[in-house]
């Protein structure tokens, strides 16, 4: 079965593709479709938006974090029950992890068959437009450039310039279009859109999303568009089935999730659980402590510095978190995780806030950015997650430094630029926290043997209750 799926990419980033890709599936849910849909890259706040208006978990795809055949499971299993996929891209269409395009959004739409739609920016345009489409046909005549959609059209006659230069010259239809200030604004700061989580009027804004979309753009031609999506190539992975078959019993563990802290993959919190884990949520900013049976614990990423005050208020939570440790739970962070970890976190106006005090070393934010990009990492000794010199696949991107504390401080990766050798996070007995944001999918050894360090500890930790009974 070939189901409908279609790709909304941008010539660059800041054309709108999220806006319009957010306002094409909360539209579509509108009128009664099942709408799945996917983010291409490594984008926590973008599927965000995309959960809300579809009411399902929206999915990453990312050929750097995972296996082909993983996006291609990843895909089928969140398609299987949908009636249409709307697929967001990342940056420009053709900008990818390596020279030749490698994970961009043009490679992840030929690897599941699926045709794309180009948003592009018409301000200051005229018939250039046409020059720009025909470039973005040509550079890879294999894909299957279905359409474009124009946004921010300044009025009806740009509309109808537009329109003629592109259809004539290019021979590729423009299928909808929006003038300018025809969607709100989503609110932003440092690192990009705020999660649609923090946001009071997200249900507001994203009816406005669809409304804006449904006026400009036929509805009914993108569920045909979507229609000619071309068959899914074999070789789709069993991670999921594999996992599920030798998972044994189950373990509790605890995921931080919050406003403060929500940046996961659902596909790696799924295939934690396809493992055995009974994944149990719970809020460092309001929770007094971690879940009682939890035998191990997950604090992924987020935006700590903008909750700093609450989170250091929460005393409880911290002194249960400490104790937790100190008994040997595992316990796993992820660059806003291991941000609250620290001993302290100074805020861009100079206060500094008491923190978990876990980690050895000070959290201080900057403006300026401090770390991004993809990562292939070695451990540098053995942790919860593998053994020294195991590498992993990842991706940082955030504005926060850190300093140790102490000469002892034992760093979790390391990596090798040229000739000069980088290093990340911390590592101690039971933990393991950084900067580097991993996809379990992609890195099942380390998901396996993170599962295995908690089942280890709820053994133990039931052997010595169970004898101080007597």
């Amino acid at each position: 079965m070939s189901h409908k799926r279609i790709v909304i990419a941008g010539t660059r980033s800041g054309v709108g593709k999220t806006s319009i890709a957010t306002g094409l599936m909360a539209a579509l849910a509108a009128g009664g479709l099942k709408v799945q849909g996917f983010k291409i890259g490594p984008d926590y706040i973008d599927p965000g938006y995309h959960t809300l208006a579809t009411g399902r978990p929206s999915r990453n795809l990312d050929t750097f974090l995972t296996a082909p055949a993983d996006v291609l499971e990843v895909f089928s299993r969140a398609i299987a029950d949908a009636d249409i996929a709307i697929i967001e891209g990342v940056m420009g269409l053709y900008d990818g992890h390596k020279e030749d395009g490698g994970g961009s959004t043009a490679a992840i739409a030929r690897l599941l068959a699926a045709p794309v739609l180009l948003v592009l920016d018409a301000t200051s345009l005229g018939q250039s437009a046409a020059a720009e489409v025909l470039g973005y046909r040509e550079f890879d005549p294999g894909l299957h450039l279905a359409g474009v959609i124009l946004n921010r059209v300044g009025s009806e006659g740009h509309l109808q310039l537009l329109r003629r230069a592109i259809e004539d010259y290019t021979g590729v239809r423009v299928v909808g279009w929006l003038f300018k200030d025809a969607l709100p604004s989503l609110p932003s700061r440092h690192l990009g859109l705020i999660p649609a989580v923090e946001q009071r009027e997200i249900k507001a804004i994203l009816q406005e999303l669809a409304a804006g979309v449904a006026a400009g753009i036929d509805l009914r031609e993108i569920v045909a568009l979507a229609g000619k999506a071309g068959p899914l190539p074999p070789g789709a992975g069993e991670s999921f089935a594999r996992a599920t078959a030798q998972a044994g019993a189950r373990v509790p563990v605890a995921v931080a999730r919050d406003e403060a802290f929500n940046f996961y993959y659902q596909d790696s919190l799924d295939f934690l659980a396809a493992l055995g884990a009974e994944l149990l949520p719970f809020s460092p900013l309001h929770d007094t402590a971690l879940p009682e049976e939890a035998a191990g614990a997950i604090i992924g990423g987020g935006f700590p510095e903008i909750f700093l005050a609450s989170l250091a208020d929460n005393k409880s939570l911290l002194v249960d978190l400490r104790r937790r440790v100190k008994e040997g739970m595992p316990l796993y962070a992820e660059c806003g995780g291991l941000m609250y970890l620290t001993r302290s976190i100074t805020d861009l106006e100079g206060r500094t806030w008491e923190m978990a005090g876990i980690v050895p070393a000070d959290c201080r934010m900057q403006t300026r950015l401090a770390g991004l990009g993809y990562r292939k990492a070695r451990f540098c000794r053995d942790n919860i997650l593998g053994k020294n010199g195991d590498t992993i696949r990842g991706h940082e991107f955030h504005y926060s430094t850190l300093t140790p504390l102490a000469d002892a401080f034992s760093p979790a990766y390391s990596w090798q630029v040229g000739e000069s050798f980088y290093y990340d996070g911390y590592t101690a007995q039971g933990i393991l926290a950084s900067y580097i944001h991993l996809h379990f999918l992609g890195n099942k050894q380390a998901a396996a043997n993170f599962i295995a360090a908690c089942k280890r500890f709820l053994k133990a930790y039931r052997r010595r209750n169970a004898s101080c009974n007597y």
